[in-house]
């Protein structure tokens, strides 16, 4: 669908009922964590590639038992393999929605953005004729106030 104007809301209580079931997914996966730089850094990865890998040492380990160390888990493997895909399907789901969310916070940011430089405009234009605008204006050029101070690029890569 191609991008055009948003006219939503979200009520308190929309937002309520969404964080809700959000909770409640992580409920549903407790052993959910958090990995630090470094360990992410450390472990060994498993992509597409090596999901065909994992499946067919899976079918190997399950096949020959014998072959295998009495200390080996098979069962454990076989477990870290389903949750392993599982927990691949539904990140796709979840940055789907992400990306959803990313791109509409953009655009209807983009929206405000651009009806609040209308308004700031009309400010500055009234600011002249009508009394009282002066702090209004003020405060909205706020936003403004850094970026003249900056160098632009033209005088900054001389």
């Amino acid at each position: 669908m191609a991008y055009q104007n948003i006219a939503a809301t979200l009520s308190p209580q929309d937002i309520q009922e969404i964080k809700a079931a959000l909770q409640t997914v992580q409920k549903k996966m407790p052993f959910l964590i958090t990995l630090s730089t470094e360990e992410r850094r450390k472990l060994l990865k498993m992509g597409d590639k090596s999901l065909a890998f994992v499946n067919n040492s899976v079918t190997a380990a399950q096949s020959n038992r014998e072959i295998l160390p009495p200390t080996f888990d098979v069962e454990e493997l076989v477990r870290d393999y389903q949750l392993a895909t599982a927990l691949a399907e539904l990140l796709m789901s979840v940055q789907q929605l992400a990306e959803q969310v990313d791109d509409t916070l953009m655009a209807v940011g983009s929206e405000a953005m651009t009806s609040s430089l209308t308004v700031y405009d009309y400010v500055k234009t009234a600011l002249k004729k009508t009394p009282g605008l002066k702090t209004v204006a003020e405060q909205l050029g706020e936003r403004f106030k850094a970026i003249k101070g900056r160098p632009t690029k033209a005088a900054s890569s001389s």
